[in-house]
């Protein structure tokens, strides 16, 4: 049966460039309905890989072409010869265009530890360097500037919240800082920018924190707490400046599809549109371009069903956000910033890329009208954000912005 989006597409309508704030249903994943997937991105496509079926774990694995809304039956984990990588609730996350699965639980053994590369324009799997913590399953992950972390996640002795990082091109795992939180499982991590976030989860109870990893300084800050009932086996994506915890089984053991967003300036949450498949747990996500997509799960029965999310294009929702303007946008060789009479001189101004680097020293208030050359941000064109951050740090406003 053809998706809503592939409708859409022969169409030719214009719908989707323009929505915000929308999901569509696009092509079901193949092969049977399943849950506990590990997901990741390379080469533009999303792979789903390994999860639970009715029959017990799998090892199978499929890539989704957003250009075709279709999805395409890829070499199993382990490759032809990879017979008892059978798994779920293992982590999955994409570097160089390359994915990667690791840890996790199988039909013959309750935790896993070994480690797995994809390289999908050679079609091969290859085993790296096993995960040094012990051997578990429902550990969250992230990547930031090429290199992945994992932590938390549940082991024979019980919880976690020890947390590792990993270095795909020397293949070599190093220790980090543990977890701000409770040790715990079914968590959801994402990384926006520098910062890595890990949130929600089980530690006996429902969870509802949310915690930010500051890789230069090792060390985890808690900000502020997801506004939705506590929950675990939720699922996440980071599209800088925004963050999104989505669906789960929460605190009273309902099956949810609620869609919050996280902002990476303002520390602050808001409601977005539900998934309009319906309430579920241990779903998986993976984002292509600026579109997120929500595949599979468990509401009682295993899914296959997936859904595209247009999110909030340029949000500038910080309450102050009048008091401050960025013009011309876009930009071409210079711009101006005029902020209002209540800005004061000990605010500073910051610029960041879509990947949430900084990309200039930060700019002190000198004026109300203040002029800058674009080569200051030693910026090429694309899409960047600029923020006036306040002398205790918090962020006043905050707003995207385009240099052509």
């Amino acid at each position: 049966m053809k998706s809503l989006l592939s409708i859409l597409l022969a169409a030719g309508t214009c719908v989707i460039v323009n929505a915000q704030n929308v999901w569509l249903q696009v092509d079901s994943v193949n092969g049977p309905p399943k849950s506990v997937c590990a997901s990741f991105v390379a080469n533009g496509e999303g792979y789903i890989a390994s999860g639970l079926e009715y029959t017990g774990f799998t090892r199978k694995m499929y890539s989704y072409n957003p250009q075709q809304d279709d999805w395409d039956n890829e070499l199993s984990i382990g490759g032809v010869n990879g017979g008892g990588l059978s798994r779920g609730s293992a982590c999955g996350f994409g570097i160089f265009d390359k994915g990667y699965i690791c840890t996790g639980q199988g039909d013959n053994t309750d935790f896993l530890k070994d480690m797995w590369e994809y390289d999908p324009l050679l079609d091969v799997w290859t085993q790296k360097a096993d995960f040094p913590g012990t051997a578990r399953r429902g550990a969250v992950s992230f990547v930031i500037a090429g290199v992945a972390y994992i932590g938390t996640g549940e082991d024979a002795s019980g919880l976690r919240k020890d947390f590792y990082k990993y270095d795909p091109i020397a293949n070599v795992w190093g220790n980090v800082a543990d977890f701000g939180g409770t040790p715990r499982r079914q968590a959801v991590g994402f990384a926006l920018g520098n910062q890595g976030y890990v949130g929600t989860g089980d530690d006996g109870v429902m969870k509802n924190d949310f915690w930010q990893y500051l890789v230069f300084q090792n060390m985890w800050v808690q900000k502020a707490n997801f506004p939705g009932t506590p929950r675990a086996g939720a699922t996440g994506w980071g599209n800088f400046p925004s963050g999104f915890i989505a669906t789960g089984e929460d605190i009273n053991y309902n099956y949810t599809n609620d869609v919050w967003e996280y902002n990476y300036f303002t520390n602050q949450w808001i409601q977005r549109a539900s998934l309009p498949g319906g309430g579920r747990k241990h779903a998986t996500s993976f984002l292509i371009g600026n579109v997120a997509y929500i595949a599979t799960g468990y509401n009682g029965d295993f899914l296959d069903d997936c859904f595209a999310y247009y999110g909030i294009v340029g949000m500038q929702e910080t309450s102050r956000q009048s008091e401050i303007s960025l013009y011309p946008n876009p930009a071409t060789v210079a711009f101006s910033i005029r902020t209002s009479s209540r800005i004061e001189d000990n605010q500073a101004l910051h610029f960041y890329d879509a990947q949430g680097r900084e990309v200039s020293d930060a700019f002190g208030v000198t004026s109300k009208d203040m002029q800058y050359d674009v080569g200051v941000l030693s910026a090429k064109p694309g899409v960047y954000w600029y923020a006036m951050i306040g002398e205790a740090g918090s962020t006043i406003a905050s707003a995207s912005f385009v240099i052509r």
